[in-house]
């Protein structure tokens, strides 16, 4: 159970962060979510290289933001 809440959590963070159209609110809230994604890695929730995968994603998802 709470595994599940910590993953749950982070869900809903890259969802909000991926419907975010400000880049600059998008630029603050990034490090606080790349914590949250680390954080399941480290548990094993999720594997280093999904991420990884996330991570990289996300920075292109901001990067794209104007």
């Amino acid at each position: 159970m709470h595994n599940k809440y910590y993953a749950k959590t982070t869900r809903n963070a890259i969802k909000n962060l991926k419907e975010t159209k400000d880049k600059k609110e998008a630029e603050q809230n990034l490090p606080q979510v790349f914590a949250m994604i680390d954080k399941l890695a480290k548990k094993n929730i999720i594997h280093r290289n999904k991420a990884a995968n996330v991570k990289s994603k996300l920075t292109h998802h901001v990067n794209k933001l104007s």
